[in-house]
């Protein structure tokens, strides 16, 4: 035994014992004296161990602790997920991940509840969900508070679209839309003054969030204005539906593109729509009435290969040159068109970036295959189908095996009209003339979910009433100061009657 606990060989009474130590192995002779001094030695050890105190148990956890770092992310993938997580400080459990979510609770509150970093301090990695369900079940409790219908639409596996409603008097006449989307860009945490998540407020009153100007501002707005109106005991004849869609920021094309095409929409009724707008860092409001087509394009050129070192012709890299030169020749046209007239706005010329370059395996040898892919916003003043003309004469210029392909091609841009001709816009101006609004009408440079709303024949307006107010949308420090948010729930605390009593137009006699 004492030789097993020394790791040794030892030579006890003549006969020798084999005990490894790791993977060394040690021969020593030792006499029966020297073998009873190191027991009594270990001895000595052992009761020492059991005699002195233990380190004090930690039975509760301090905030604050500079050891526990609380991560943040998305999960890759369709259809991201939020988390927050810790990984252990000192690993010694079999269980190695503890996930944790619940209907009441996000990741922020198991975070603030200090789970997260007692977890940690245990020995646990632990992942904090935020799951999409959450939103939902947001929504769900607001209907029932404010008296309001609630429906789920779920229109792929894993995307609903949330509809609270509000019936109107006369259900011959067509409804209002109020739609928001619930899903934000991903931060960078380390990039912020403030957590992104927590909607913190500092001593000058500005809200730092993650979705405060994109646009879970206009989310409550819209919930906070109908409470205002049902709490005065308020009716209009028109209908007003709120949408919350899910997938927004990366296309729509899981929500509002598909929740358009099913019945549940038509239901709706719909006859005008208000989505989102930007913010405007002057005293005016800008208001959207049409939206610029998103083209995403990858050009793709083929040619010889070979050795780095040599003078080829006919490649790749060459054709593809070329075409990248083409459309940076029209990207510079369109931005001079732009800088050289006043009135023209960024929506109503034609942009397009260079965002990625694909090709080549080694530095010595030259690709047989290259790609380069542009994001264009094309105005809905273009011929579509010139442009598109246009785009394959530049990659036939080029020479042989060039082609382009679209990941992206919206067809369908559609302009409502911002005159006395609308009745929407003439009850929408009237308010915000009432109101001392000064509005700048433009086409928005990018793309929401109003382009599908639109396309479906529903006259929408993007406008979010954010003035005085940089536009920080997508940006670090995204914040909106609590006095621009209240008025905003004042503003649309008029628009919303006038909006919802505009009287039954031809098409509904």
């Amino acid at each position: 035994m004492v030789g097993a606990l020394c790791g040794c060989w030892f030579r006890l009474g003549g006969a020798r014992r084999l005990i490894p130590f790791g993977p060394t192995v040690v021969q020593t002779s030792m006499s029966r004296s020297q073998v009873a001094l190191l027991g009594l030695g270990l001895l000595l050890i052992f009761l020492l161990y059991v005699g002195l105190p233990g380190p004090p148990e930690q039975n509760s956890w301090f905030w604050g602790d500079p050891n526990v770092t609380v991560l943040a992310g998305l999960t890759p993938g369709n259809s991201p997920i939020f988390y927050r997580e810790v990984l252990p400080l000192n690993p010694a459990h079999r269980v190695e991940v503890v996930l944790l979510h619940g209907k009441a609770f996000n990741s922020h509150t198991w975070e603030q509840l200090g789970t997260l970093q007692l977890l940690s301090q245990r020995g646990y990695r632990a992942v904090a969900l935020d799951l999409p369900g959450a939103a939902v079940a947001f929504f769900e409790e607001r209907a029932r508070q404010l008296g309001l219908g609630c429906q789920k639409v779920e229109v792929a596996p894993g995307y609903v679209v949330t509809v609270l409603t509000w019936p109107g008097t006369n259900p011959a006449l067509s409804s209002i839309l109020l739609n928001s989307h619930t899903d934000v860009v991903p931060v960078f945490k380390e990039h912020w003054s403030h957590d992104p998540f927590e909607a913190f407020k500092d001593s000058e009153g500005y809200i730092y969030a993650r979705g405060a100007q994109d646009m879970k501002c206009v989310s409550i707005q819209y919930l906070e204005a109908v409470r205002r109106l049902k709490v005065e005991g308020h009716r209009f004849p028109r209908t007003i539906h709120m949408t919350f869609v899910p997938d927004e920021e990366v296309g729509g094309h899981q929500g509002m593109e598909l929740f358009v095409q099913r019945p549940e929409f038509h239901a709706l009724r719909a006859g005008f729509a208000l989505d989102e707008g930007i913010a405007n860092p002057t005293d005016a409001f800008t208001v959207f009435y049409s939206e610029r087509s998103p083209w995403w394009v990858r050009v793709t050129s083929t040619g010889r290969p070979g050795h780095g070192s040599l003078f080829i012709e006919d490649t790749a890299a060459e054709k593809l040159h070329k075409v990248v030169s083409s459309i940076l020749a029209f990207r510079e046209k369109e931005w001079q068109r732009l800088q050289s007239n006043p009135h023209l706005k960024e929506g109503a010329v034609t942009s397009v970036n260079l965002t990625k370059l694909e090709g080549g395996v080694a530095y010595n040898v030259v690709p047989a295959t290259m790609s380069a892919s542009f994001d264009f916003r094309v105005a809905p003043d273009v011929d579509f189908k010139a442009f598109e003309e246009q785009l394959q004469s530049w990659c036939q210029a080029a020479g042989e095996g060039v082609t382009l392909e679209f990941a992206q091609k919206w067809m369908h841009p559609q302009v409502t009209p911002t005159d006395d001709s609308n009745p929407w816009w003439a009850a929408f101006s009237r308010v915000c003339k009432d109101m001392n609004l000064s509005l700048e009408p433009e086409i928005m440079p990018a793309a929401t979910d109003s382009r599908f709303i639109r396309a479906v024949g529903v006259p929408a307006l993007g406008f979010s009433p954010l003035n005085r107010t940089p536009v920080l949308l997508h940006d670090h420090d995204e914040r909106l100061h609590e006095a621009v948010f209240l008025r905003g729930v004042d503003i649309y605390t008029r628009l919303l009657p006038a909006l919802a009593s505009v009287p039954a137009l031809p098409s509904e006699s």
